[in-house]
């Protein structure tokens, strides 16, 4: 079982943020430039929120706002989920299936280590059942 702690060493700790007196047209632009679908919001190196793509799609967008007239303090999710680095790469499947979560901040006593998307899951979950079968492959035709 791979640890979420273990994943984030291999995958490497970049973590892309923003501050919550950006403008949200800025954050797009951040998103858009490192192919990502949220971003940490930290100020004075404190986490104090996530925005998303949907953040944006629902309450700027739909609401008639303009990205480059907003805030993203004013659009941000404030309380803000996250997972330890001790945790699998299961319990973070079941966090993020349960609350609908695409990113999931992963800390430790306090400190930031880094992001896990549902995609890097999914990366995760498909590299674990090839492994699987190719060991079922070889047991099968006698490679051992």
């Amino acid at each position: 079982m791979i640890t979420l702690g273990q994943f984030l060493k291999s995958k490497g700790g970049e973590i892309w943020s923003v501050t919550s007196a950006s403008k949200v047209f800025d954050a797009l632009q951040t998103m858009a430039q490192r192919n990502v679908g949220a971003l940490l919001v930290i100020d004075e190196e404190k986490l104090v929120g996530i925005i998303s793509e949907r953040d944006y799609a629902r309450k700027v967008e739909l609401n008639g706002k303009s990205a480059k007239d907003t805030l993203v303090r004013e659009i941000m999710t404030e309380k803000v989920a996250y997972i330890r680095p001790e945790e699998s790469v299961e319990d973070c499947m079941a966090l993020m299936t349960d609350k609908h979560f695409r990113h999931l901040p992963v800390i430790d006593n306090g400190k930031l280590l880094g992001v896990i998307s549902i995609g890097d899951v999914v990366r995760i979950v498909i590299s674990k059942q090839e492994f699987i079968i190719a060991q079922l492959e070889n047991y099968i035709s006698g490679n051992r």
